[in-house]
């Protein structure tokens, strides 16, 4: 499903509850079964015991819905592993239309209790199906549906295949499809579908609506191997689609890694990250107290912005911004975004002093990304700090300085941040420091406000390796003075010779440069294609959402080298 929207979270109780089945339940459900498949539709002959089962029931999942506490229908799942399923009564697995792998599930009974019909019921447990199936890695379900009811079945994106099938007083159709089938067909329930979440208590122990997984490119690794077995081809593959340094660590991390490097990956580290946290306030020249230690800024966003907001919260975020942060915010948390729309015309960038304008009433959480992903557009400290301090304490003050380093010396707010009531900086050394594979990152802010956060920081939570390369890293700040200026040098002549191919290259102030084809040309994502036949690897970043249009791309700065290879596939991509 193409919807992100997470399971309701309301407090308030409701009717209507789709859950698990019982054992107390499944008595009920073949009692149901009788009265409805051998007296209502003479599907099987009546017995005196008054309940129907078969064999399948040894190990069918039921799923039940429920209202008022009173049963008002269910649907049976039969998993793979068991080599049979009821759909064998009418062919052979063999000779279905599709594999019968182990990701093939059916789904079988779906039964509304007569008092309960003309309601979303059907609709419901088929969708409670769905779920339960594709959260568990199926792939694919197989359904025998009446023939009077197969509207239904079409409707969630199932497709008659095969003959038909007489049972009794009954006609049924083989129906399946993939999961796949059912996300494109959300379009036309997904009304529907709102209003069953809206009015069903949901517990099923799965989301509600499939969970958006957060895209972060770094797709490259499709060409070297994601098992591994190929980090060679590393030297062949060039990794433009992430923003990872272009020079290696400071000396001093490289040399304390790979001295002790077996050592190193065999011990706990600190368990508090005490001599990271001394060694960041030391180079940054904040209080220990104001540091909070994450892997990564990843790590911080998810741990931290999920504790503070709610689905009430009210959030400001730039848009085209890290993409990270929408998907937390609307998929995750399910905040109410306001966004601040930045026009290419103004080559995105945005000023300080519009910031209190665009707060609308209030919010709860302005997140600023400066440099701006993927923009690379930054403003700078003296008139942030400027407007922020015009903004009310209320509201917390989120700066993600990811790239900040590049943008020149003296740019970043940590100490500003440390001394304020409202205002975070999220710092990751991945980018800046050449560490990405290492992922270590931290938070600077008001230690007051830092300090509930260490109450949900787990033990351990960056690893040795990562704390020794970054106390390192940050004992040779002259070393990384020189690589940001090399930095500077190398996106300036690269984007100078972009531009020489027509292209509109946004001036930026990290270590990548966002970029807008020609009018007429192919597409960001037919460029980006043809460049992985050569061993390039670009970030289409055209995603309607950010409104960057079809011919936006965004490359990161690599060494000169590397740049001209770059531009040479470039010129024959481009031909």
């Amino acid at each position: 499903m193409s919807s992100t929207t997470a399971c309701p979270r309301s407090p308030e109780v409701r009717d209507w509850v789709i859950r698990a089945a019982t054992v107390e339940d499944r008595e009920a459900i073949y009692a149901a079964r009788h009265e409805i498949y051998a007296r209502e539709i003479g599907q099987h002959q009546v017995n005196v015991e008054g309940s129907l089962r078969d064999a399948l029931d040894a190990y069918n999942v039921y799923l039940v819905a429920t209202f008022g506490g009173e049963m008002a229908g269910f649907v049976s799942i039969t998993p793979p592993g068991r080599g049979r399923y009821s759909v064998e009564k009418y062919i052979a697995l063999d000779k279905l239309p599709f594999p019968a792998d182990d990701r093939l599930y059916e789904v079988r009974l779906l039964t509304v209790l007569p008092r309960r019909r003309r309601t979303f019921l059907a609709l419901a447990l088929m969708w409670a199906a769905f779920r339960w199936v594709e959260s568990r890695g199926g792939t694919r379900i197989v359904a025998i549906g009446r023939e009077d009811v197969l509207d239904m079945y079409r409707r969630v994106g199932l497709q008659m295949v095969g003959p038909k099938f007489p049972a009794g007083a009954v006609v049924y159709c083989l129906m399946q499809g993939t999961t796949q089938d059912v996300h494109d067909h959300l379009g036309s329930i997904d009304g529907m579908l709102r209003r069953i979440e809206a009015e069903v208590q949901w517990g099923l122990g799965v989301a509600y609506w499939t969970p958006a997984p957060c895209y972060h490119g770094g797709e490259f690794f499709r060409a070297i191997g994601e098992g591994f077995d190929h980090l060679e081809r590393h030297r062949q593959v060039i990794n433009a689609d992430v923003l990872d340094a272009w020079f290696p660590p400071a000396p001093g991390a490289v040399e304390s890694l790979t001295r002790d490097i077996s050592w190193l990956v065999r011990t706990s580290p600190p368990v508090d990250c005490k001599g990271l946290i001394q060694a960041v306030a030391a180079a940054r020249g904040v209080p220990t107290s104001s540091i909070l230690p994450g892997a990564g800024s990843s790590d911080l966003i998810f741990r931290v912005l999920r504790h503070w907001l709610t689905r009430g919260s009210r959030v400001l975020l730039l848009n085209p911004t890290y993409g990270e942060y929408e998907h937390l915010l609307e998929s995750v948390v399910e905040c109410q975004v306001q966004r601040w729309e930045l026009q290419r015309d103004r080559s995105y960038r945005w000023a300080a002093t519009e910031l209190a304008g665009r707060l609308n009433g209030g919010v709860d959480l302005v997140v600023l990304v400066n440099p701006n992903s993927p923009t690379g557009q930054h403003v700078g400290r003296q008139d942030l700090e400027t407007a922020l301090e015009s903004l009310p304490p209320t509201t917390r003050i989120w700066i993600d300085e990811t790239y900040v380093d590049y943008a020149g010396d003296g740019e970043s707010l940590e100490a500003f941040a440390a001394a304020s009531a409202n205002v975070f900086v999220c710092k990751s050394m991945s980018k800046v420091y050449g560490l990405s594979g290492l992922r270590v990152g931290y938070l600077c802010g008001p230690p007051h406000q830092l300090e509930g956060l260490r109450t949900i920081t787990p033990p351990w939570v960056v690893g040795l390796p990562a704390q020794l390369a970054a106390v390192r890293a940050l004992q040779d700040p002259d070393y990384y003075s020189r690589r940001w200026r090399e930095t500077r040098a190398l996106r300036e002549s690269l984007a100078q010779a972009l531009s020489s191919l027509g292209w509109d290259v946004v001036p930026g102030s990290a270590n990548f440069l966002l970029c807008h084809l020609p009018a007429g040309a192919a597409p960001a994502s037919t460029v980006v294609e043809r460049c992985r036949e050569h061993g390039l690897w670009l970030r289409d970043v055209s995603d309607p959402r950010c409104g960057l249009g079809s011919g936006a791309l965004r490359l990161t700065v690599k060494d000169a080298a590397t740049n001209r290879r770059i531009l040479e596939i470039l010129r024959t991509v481009i031909g």
